[in-house]
């Protein structure tokens, strides 16, 4: 979806722009993002676009799509849901992003021409947590190894790091160089 800032200032100064829209976005997101995004689905977008004070533009927008990402553990791809409200304000001036609070999404528009494609892109790339799990690790799979190496657990890590922990024995009498300091 794109939008003349100049048209909607004429045509929809009085009445906003409804759109009811399913959109596929996958091509553009796995470009942009592809270690983060493994595949998209149809992305449905439903809301409005209104001319406010000053010739601003303010789209209001509900967002629903299936996105398959990787798991944070192990890379095996993780199916996940997303569903969010998204608003944005559009202005023509640099100066104009003052009269927002800091909280609001401004975005300064160039060449007149509004890509709420990349907007609803963006938003997506947003939602997707920090911490994802396929639901065999959510049940408590086995951690991922290989040569050399494994994935602990945090709770696990002190119990692992002292298991690991060996001094070279050409450093043994440096232990005892401070006796009033604890083992750390």
């Amino acid at each position: 979806m794109k939008w003349s800032l100049t048209e909607l200032r004429r045509s929809h100064r009085n009445d906003p722009l409804a759109f009811d829209e399913t959109l596929d976005l996958r091509a553009d997101l796995m470009e942009r993002y592809g270690e983060e995004v493994l595949d998209l689905g149809p992305v449905h977008v439903k809301g409005q676009v209104s001319v406010i004070t000053g010739g601003d533009v303010v789209v209001d927008a509900q967002v629903t799509a299936d996105l398959t990402v990787p798991s944070s553990r192990s890379l095996t791809p993780v199916d996940l849901p997303v569903a969010f409200n998204m608003t944005e304000f559009y202005v023509s001036d640099p100066e104009a992003t003052q009269r927002f609070e800091k909280t609001d999404v401004v975005m300064v528009v160039k060449d007149d021409l509004i890509d709420f494609d990349k907007a609803i892109g963006d938003n997506i790339i947003l939602e997707i947590p920090m911490h994802i799990l396929s639901d065999t690790e959510k049940q408590g799979a086995a951690m991922p190894t290989g040569d050399d190496w494994a994935v602990v657990a945090e709770a696990d890590l002190a119990k692992v790091e002292k298991e690991n922990q060996s001094v070279d024995p050409r450093l043994a009498k440096l232990k005892d160089f401070f006796p009033d300091q604890d083992d750390q």
